[in-house]
């Protein structure tokens, strides 16, 4: 009897680890002035030859809410966790080594005398030769609206699904995930890479199936993404 306890103990126990979230790549409080969308919440995972993203921001990253300040969030992925390979910026910089850029945008676009509000995603290859991330090489230019296969929205939160199988895009058991807010020093995280047989949370984050139901409807306002945002050297 003593014996059937522990063994139902030690089951319920390991059914409720397996049953546990996975834990966040990265988390981000942004200062109460901050005027612009930003991710304070992200999970990044491999999914299959895919990377698979949830970013969560402090508001709405586009449409009519955030006017002339919506997001404008770079996550950066050193694909095979090796800073000799990839953008080189000098040995204190914590993007040195990314061979991938994640651009998030929220934008307006306009066509004659109309005009659409859309989150845009645009993805950059980075090599020795790259002297910034928006000079790498484009791997992917999408949006909510054409790609409901790779972006799915629900309200704050962004699902992603990046495909890492450029020829000439390093892949690794490790990937370093590197995000810089807005006025504070970047963030990093070790994650699994594609070669690892998969995220070691057996979690599948990005759920789509080609359309964009359930996950949030689409917004019909926005604006034009006017600037950057600026780099400084506060804490997070």
């Amino acid at each position: 009897m003593k014996r059937s306890l522990l063994t139902l103990a030690c089951t319920l126990i390991a059914s409720t680890s397996a049953a546990a979230p996975p834990r966040s790549t990265f988390r981000y409080t942004a200062p109460k002035d901050e005027e612009r969308p930003v991710i304070a919440d992200a999970l990044i995972a491999p999914q299959g030859s895919d990377f698979a993203m949830r970013l969560r921001f402090d508001k709405e990253p586009w449409g009519e809410q955030c006017k002339t300040h919506c997001a404008n969030a770079i996550v950066l992925l050193d694909t095979d966790a090796n800073t000799t390979t990839g953008i080189q910026l000098g040995k204190n910089h914590p993007e040195t080594g990314a061979d991938m850029a994640v651009i998030i945008q929220g934008v307006r676009e306009y066509k004659g005398t109309s005009s659409s509000a859309q989150l845009r995603v645009k993805v950059r290859q980075l090599t020795g030769e790259s002297k910034s991330v928006e000079d790498g090489d484009a791997l992917a230019d999408l949006n909510n609206h054409q790609d409901p296969e790779r972006i799915q929205l629900d309200e704050n939160t962004v699902y992603l699904l990046i495909d890492a199988t450029g020829p000439t895009l390093p892949s690794a058991r490790k990937v370093r995930v590197i995000y810089h807010p807005p006025a504070a020093k970047p963030l990093q995280a070790t994650i699994a890479g594609t070669l690892s047989g998969g995220s070691s949370s057996g979690v599948r984050i990005f759920r789509g199936s080609g359309t964009s139901k359930g996950w949030g409807k689409a917004k019909e306002a926005g604006t034009r993404l006017d600037a950057p945002p600026k780099t400084g050297d506060n804490h997070g």
